[in-house]
């Protein structure tokens, strides 16, 4: 796997810790050169050290007004990416609607999400094409009332993704998008005192994204349970949705 892969350059931006990281982890084993980005630096530094070589570095905050000219740096550093790999979100029940909760969530899933997707994309037009895949949630497929927020700005990515998948057919740029839709995963993005049904363990669920990504589907939801569950839930009406109880 290591051979195949050993001329094939990643950026993965969310790379200090659960999915990010452990992505970054299996592409690096696969062969890839790959430069990682997040806001902690010492987890980068951290990330280096336990992978030697084939990795460069670059603490980069997705909220950060110049973040997308950080991030085309690193992709400049690269060189040559053939992927993007957009892991950096933030979400958090907020049943009370407190008002730094929403608008952090808002800053980091749309304004930062949409500094770098933008930026990649003009990088892979101008050079003809490329692979872009992002981490959003099920979240996004119903609006959740414990987490308005973070629902909101999930669909959000959902809907921005489908439509640079119609911009790219439109002027033939030949960029490929994979939008993953994981269910709750064990990472720290949870809160630990709760309980989360068909919680997944962070490992299975990147090597389940690897796999995706490679075979360059349009959308993925991680795992079949899942799949499951939103195929039930988008058949209840919203005016049925609306009036559901749903607290965790």
């Amino acid at each position: 796997m290591a051979e195949r892969y050993k001329n094939k350059r990643a950026v993965i931006i969310g790379a200090t810790s659960g999915i990010g990281r452990e992505v970054a982890k299996l592409l690096h084993a696969d062969g890839w050169f790959i430069g990682v980005a997040g806001r902690r630096l010492e987890l980068l530094e951290t990330l280096k050290e336990e992978l030697g070589s084939n990795i460069i570095y670059k603490q980069i905050d997705i909220c950060d007004e110049d973040a997308d000219r950080a991030f085309v740096e690193l992709l400049e550093e690269v060189g040559e990416v053939d992927l993007v790999f957009h892991a950096s979100g933030v979400g958090r029940q907020n049943p009370t609607l407190e008002k730094d909760i929403e608008m952090r969530t808002m800053d980091t899933n749309v304004l930062g999400f949409t500094r770098i997707i933008t930026a990649a994309y003009r990088y892979f037009a101008e050079r003809g094409g490329g692979h872009i895949a992002v981490i959003s949630s099920i979240a996004g497929t119903k609006g959740l009332g414990a987490a308005p927020a973070y629902s909101a700005t999930k669909r959000f990515q959902n809907t921005y993704i489908q439509c640079l998948c119609q911009h790219s057919a439109i002027n033939k740029t030949e960029i490929t998008f994979t939008d993953i839709r994981p269910g709750f995963v064990d990472t720290a993005i949870l809160n630990k005192e709760k309980h989360y049904p068909m919680l997944m363990d962070v490992e299975y669920v990147a090597k389940k994204i690897v796999k995706a990504v490679y075979a360059r589907k349009r959308s993925y939801i991680v795992d079949w349970r899942y799949s499951v569950l939103v195929w039930f839930w988008r058949m209840i009406p919203d005016w049925v949705w609306e009036k559901i109880s749903i607290k965790n």
